[in-house]
């Protein structure tokens, strides 16, 4: 593997179609496309991909949000998905350990990634990586504003 990682650039909409499908969130190049418009002009948000040899193996999205309760910046793994022909090879691990390198260095204190309850092996990769399950301590609410 020639793994290199890169930032995401708006020719990668194709392949990044792909890995939102497996991850659960089908959508088209051209959908992809216009919300990478919107995250790539973002100064508060990062797109980390891994490439191989000019293969989109996997993807993490970044958002850094300021904090008002405490010192310090809030860093949001919102995405992360890596190619089903690349899993169980490291490969989350570093991309999750790059978003981390980015969020220190914007001044972020905290990491928070929120994921599905269905997703258990996952859950068990993100402990393995020292985050902690705070459901039973912290409520999420969440509320459509769509139509």
């Amino acid at each position: 593997m020639g793994l290199e990682l890169r930032p995401i650039r708006r020719q990668d909409a194709a392949e990044l179609a792909g890995l939102l499908g497996q991850l659960g969130y089908p959508a088209t190049e051209a959908e992809v496309s216009e919300r990478l418009g919107r995250w790539l002009d973002d100064p508060s948000s990062r797109l980390t991909g891994a490439d191989d040899d000019g293969v989109l193996a996997g993807v993490a999205a970044l958002h850094v949000m300021p904090m008002l309760e405490v010192d310090g910046r809030l860093g949001r793994l919102l995405a992360l998905v890596v190619d089903e022909r690349y899993r169980s090879r490291g490969l989350g691990q570093t991309l999750v350990t790059a978003v981390e390198e980015q969020a220190r260095a914007a001044g972020c204190v905290r990491m928070e990634v929120t994921s599905s309850r269905h997703r258990t092996r996952t859950h068990e990769f993100y402990r393995l990586l020292g985050y902690e399950d705070v459901c039973a301590s912290s409520a999420r609410f969440v509320k459509s504003l769509a139509g």
